[in-house]
């Protein structure tokens, strides 16, 4: 599959109040600087279409990107929520939770891991979290150029070592990385075959 055409569609900070649509909507979250407003801006060819920052904790609000005028990207703040205040991070945590937990269009939650380091306590409980609310999701390396082949490799036989202890069958893993768009088809191509088996 091929994005074509991608706009900037809404953005709120209260999950109840998104636009009622009929589009299947296909989020991005992680922890904060793991690369989501990255990966969806190379997903859609669109350099800058979601807003990225060097300093962790950029996106604070749900932003939603309509794709061909027939699904939605939404790209969610990082959970783990970098140096903002605790009030701060309850009300992030409540948006996002809300979101994943109530919305009716969300079909599909793409978890990303940064490979550089072994998946995070913080990585595993949200994931854990996911299993026990029944939330469909897939996991997503990101910036693997940052790694050799046989490092990569090494993580990611160690990263399906971990999530197999709770999961049976394992929950797919995308390698990608943003600067090298490596992963891009692969994952466009397995949201079409979702948006394909859903007609």
């Amino acid at each position: 599959m091929e994005i074509k055409d991608a706009l900037f569609l809404s953005s709120t900070v209260d999950p109840d109040e998104l636009p009622a649509n009929d589009l299947e909507e296909f989020a991005f979250i992680g922890r904060s600087n793991v690369g989501k407003s990255s990966l969806i801006n190379m997903l859609c060819r669109k350099p800058r279409l979601a807003h990225t920052s060097s300093t962790p904790g950029k996106t604070q609000c749900i932003n939603r990107f309509l794709i061909d005028n027939r699904w939605i990207i939404v790209d969610l703040p990082g959970y783990g929520f970098a140096k903002v205040s605790k009030t701060k991070r309850s009300q992030l945590q409540s948006m996002i939770y809300g979101y994943i937990k109530r919305s009716p269009r969300l079909t599909l939650l793409f978890v990303l891991l940064d490979p550089r380091h072994p998946i995070q306590q913080i990585d595993l409980d949200f994931l854990l979290k996911l299993g026990e609310w029944g939330i469909p999701f897939v996991t997503v390396m990101t910036k693997t150029d940052k790694l050799s082949k046989t490092a990569l490799e090494k993580q990611l036989s160690s990263f399906k070592q971990l999530l197999g202890k709770y999961w049976e069958p394992l929950p797919l893993l995308f390698a990608t990385s943003s600067k090298t768009t490596s992963g891009r088809k692969e994952l466009l191509d397995y949201i079409g075959s979702i948006l394909q088996g859903n007609l």
